[in-house]
């Protein structure tokens, strides 16, 4: 299994958040560390980088071990849900000058087959980001209702033949449970009828099992909210995502801090009233023809960016 891990659009991001020499940010989905490394790079002394992951095996990590003899570096093992309060114990409420986001799952994390994050390699049926707490995929599958089953692969994966799959899991865990990755990607296969032209027919399910294990939506919105609270103005928030559902959120989350309060259509409120927190950095963007092909989960990568505005 290999620790290397290719940060997705390194000069888009570090371009993104603007790094200032002498700045507070925090790195909130470490990986193996590629993006922090390149922020630590552009720091001086005075300048602090906060790092964490929910995934033990990043604090472990060859960069990890690196970038740790670095005083201006350090890394927590916690998730997006922790973010105000890592901040607040080290007093950097509003004091935070960028805030990153790196979404999704790492390359070390979908090449170790006893993650169970691929549909490639057989492993054991897990998905977990943090293997040290909850319940595995394969325990999920062994009891979900079919019903239950129908919704999480619609909601998160988007899968047109959701009923299909959800009927064909419950018949086959009936006669004998599924515990492997391999398993449930044949069962996925046989069940699906037609296939989209480049794309496993499992990748939709496992997506959506994955997100809905791992609580990754309700992880963005909560940080979401959480990194405009702990920046200063002018401080850039950068989030990379990798599949739809992740990106509009992230794209309403900053149109909606970018308008400022929701007042009713016909109420007459002065401009500055409205006290928007953010403003847009342009459009998506996305990674060149070049950096694909020498890194292909690049290829659905989006980066959206924002600017803390406000007092």
């Amino acid at each position: 299994m290999s620790d290397e891990h290719l940060p997705v659009m390194p000069d888009e991001t570090i371009q993104a958040l603007a790094i200032d020499p002498g700045g507070i940010y925090i790195d909130c989905t470490f990986g193996r560390g590629g993006h922090s490394r390149l922020i630590l790079e552009r720091l001086e002394r005075e300048g602090r980088l906060l790092a964490f992951d929910r995934d033990a095996q990043a604090a472990n990590s060859k960069t990890a071990h690196e970038l740790r003899r670095d005083p201006k570096f350090r890394l927590e093992k916690c998730n997006l849900m922790n973010l105000e309060t890592l901040a607040a114990s080290r007093g950097w409420l509003g004091q935070v000058t960028g805030v990153l986001m790196d979404l999704g799952v790492s390359s070390p994390q979908l090449d170790d087959a006893n993650r169970g994050f691929s549909f490639m390699r057989d492993g054991p049926l897990d998905m977990r980001m943090d293997t040290t707490t909850g319940g595995t995929a394969a325990e999920w599958i062994d009891t979900v209702s079919e019903r239950e089953l129908v919704r999480v692969l619609k909601t998160f994966g988007e899968e047109r033949y959701a009923r299909r799959i959800a009927r064909a899991v419950v018949k086959s865990r009936g006669v004998q449970p599924i515990r492997t990755t391999l398993e449930l990607a044949r069962l996925i296969e046989q069940a699906v009828p037609r296939r989209d032209p480049g794309k496993h027919p499992a990748t939709r399910s496992f997506q959506a099992i994955r997100v809905h294990l791992n609580k990754e939506l309700e992880e963005l919105k909560t940080g979401l909210e959480q990194a405009v609270k702990i920046m200063k103005p002018a401080g850039r928030l950068v989030v990379i995502s990798f599949h739809s559902l992740e990106d509009r959120i992230v794209k309403r989350f900053i149109r909606r801090e970018c308008r400022g309060e929701n007042f009713p259509p016909r109420l007459p409120v002065m401009a500055s009233a409205f006290s928007p927190r953010l403003r847009s950095l342009g459009r998506a963007v996305r990674a060149g023809d070049r950096e694909v092909t020498a890194n292909s989960r690049a290829r659905s990568a989006v980066l959206r960016a924002a600017e803390r505005v406000g007092r």
